[in-house]
C-alpha cells in the first residue's frame, strides 16, 4: 500500500497500462496524488523507488508537532463557550493572527485591534501577553518520530509562525534542537501556501523539493507544496503518521 496526501493506492501488477503509466511518472508526485486514477493498480517495487529518493524531511509545526490552541487561553477568560466562541471567530480572528505570522509586530496588531474594539480591549491585551497558555504541549506520537528519521534524513521546519511568539515555544520543547534548520513565515515576511517561503527552505539549506518529504495538516499547503515538486503527507485526524512513514518505507 501507498499512502500520500491522505490517498491511499492499493499497489499490484495487474494492469499493463496503468504500470507502464507510473514507470514513466514515478518522479513525478503530483502524478500519484492528482492523475493516478483509484482503479489503476501497479507494482509495489514502484513504491519503493519512489520513495528511495527522500533525503529530507519537512515538518509543519502547528498541528503537527504542536498543540496550540487559543481556547486554552480564553476559556479561563470568558464566563461562557458562546461569549470565547464569539471573541475568537469575530474579534481575534484567524486572519488577523495569520497577519503577525505574515511579520507584523504583535504590538501593532494588538493596537490596532484595541481601537477597533475597544470594549474588548483587555481581552484583546490578553492575546499575547498570555500567549504561552495557548500553548497545549507536543504531540508525543509525532515529536518522537524525529530522532529515528534523523537517523536517515534531514529534518526540517517550515512554519506559519509569528516570529515574536515563536521563542516562547522554542524555550519549551526540545525538539527543536534536533532539527537541520528552521524556515519561520514571521522572519521572512510570507507564509504559506506562498511558494516564496518553499523557495526560501530549498535556497537556504540546498534541498531539492523532489527528495523532500512535506508534512503538513493544512491542504492548501500541501497543494502548494506538491506544486513546488515536493513529496507531500496531508496530516488528518485520521491519519496516523508513524504507521503512514512505515507504510511508505521512509521510517522503519
Amino acid at each position: 500500500m501507498y499512502l500520500i496526501d491522505g490517498n491511499v493506492f492499493w499497489f499490484f501488477n495487474r494492469e499493463r497500462r496503468c504500470k507502464k503509466e507510473i514507470n514513466n511518472n514515478f518522479m513525478n508526485p503530483l502524478f500519484l496524488s492528482k492523475k493516478t486514477p483509484v482503479n489503476c493498480i501497479f507494482a509495489p517495487e514502484f513504491h519503493k523507488k519512489i520513495m528511495h529518493r527522500i533525503k529530507n524531511i519537512v515538518f509543519d509545526f502547528g498541528g503537527v508537532l504542536i498543540d496550540w490552541n487559543p481556547e486554552l487561553l480564553y476559556k479561563k477568560v470568558f464566563k461562557t463557550r458562546e461569549e470565547m466562541d464569539f471573541f475568537l471567530s469575530e474579534i481575534a480572528t484567524t486572519e488577523w493572527n495569520t497577519q503577525q505570522d505574515a511579520g507584523r509586530s504583535l504590538s501593532e496588531a494588538t493596537a490596532v485591534l484595541q481601537e477597533q474594539y475597544p470594549e474588548y480591549h483587555d481581552e484583546i491585551g490578553l492575546f499575547y501577553s498570555r500567549w504561552a497558555e495557548m500553548l497545549g504541549g507536543i504531540f508525543e506520537e509525532n515529536v518522537r518520530l524525529i530522532k529515528p528519521l534523523k537517523g536517515k534524513y534531514r529534518v526540517f521546519g517550515l512554519t506559519n509562525w509569528s516570529a515574536e511568539t515563536l521563542p516562547v515555544a522554542r524555550a519549551q520543547y526540545d525538539f527543536f534542537d534536533d532539527l537541520d534548520g528552521i524556515v519561520v513565515s514571521g522572519e521572512e515576511k510570507c507564509i504559506k501556501p506562498d511558494k516564496q517561503l518553499f523557495r526560501i527552505l530549498l535556497d537556504r539549506f540546498q534541498i531539492r523539493p523532489e527528495e523532500s518529504l512535506f508534512i503538513d495538516d493544512n491542504e492548501k499547503n500541501i497543494r502548494a507544496a506538491q506544486e513546488m515538486g515536493f513529496q507531500t503527507l496531508h496530516l488528518t485526524p485520521a491519519v496516523n503518521l508513524e504507521k503512514t512513514l512505515k507504510e511508505m518505507d521512509v521510517l522503519d
